[in-house]
């Protein structure tokens, strides 16, 4: 007896993605979310994002803002400073588009690569590698965070500052 077998759709992922260049490439404070830093090209969507939430045990997220495939999940590395770091991630929908997110505690030795002085890079399967600048601005927003305070503009200025450099807000 033969039977008629309904083909399986084939699905694949999506192209992957070039890497973006980010030789002029800064980390920032959001203008728009508080306790944001956004790291991206001066002008162009960001592209990395880490928020600190401290309502309970402080936690750190971060949004790779590059397309994800609905329901697909990865690990997204950061590779750098003598450390590497993974953190799980997965699809999710950030306003009308799907940004790769995870998130660890704010403790977690995922975050040392961002910690450091030296460059690192951020990557995902499929979502191209950030190469990320130097710049204290990460490492002072973790240590907030795992301080369980709230991230200020203040602490951010003075960390961004050039030893012996006064900061030019009043």
């Amino acid at each position: 007896m033969l039977r008629d077998m309904p083909e399986a759709a084939t699905a694949f992922a999506s192209a992957p993605l070039s890497s973006p260049e980010t030789e002029s490439a800064v980390w920032a404070m959001s203008t728009r979310v508080q306790g944001r830093i956004l790291y991206g090209n001066p002008g162009n969507p960001a592209l990395l994002l880490l928020d600190c939430d401290t309502s309970n045990q402080p936690t750190i997220q971060i949004t790779r803002t590059a397309a994800a495939d609905e329901g697909a999940g990865a690990l997204l590395a950061l590779v750098g400073n003598g450390h590497i770091g993974r953190v799980k991630v997965d699809a999710s929908e950030v306003g009308d588009q799907r940004f790769w997110v995870g998130d660890a505690p704010a403790s977690d030795e995922v975050w040392e690569p961002l910690t450091g002085p030296r460059e690192l890079i951020a990557t995902v399967p499929g979502a191209g590698m950030v190469t990320l600048n130097p710049s204290a601005l990460p490492g002072s927003m973790i240590a907030s965070c795992r301080a369980g305070q709230a991230l200020d503009t203040e602490t951010l200025i003075t960390a961004a500052q050039p030893e012996g450099e006064t900061s030019p807000v009043p």
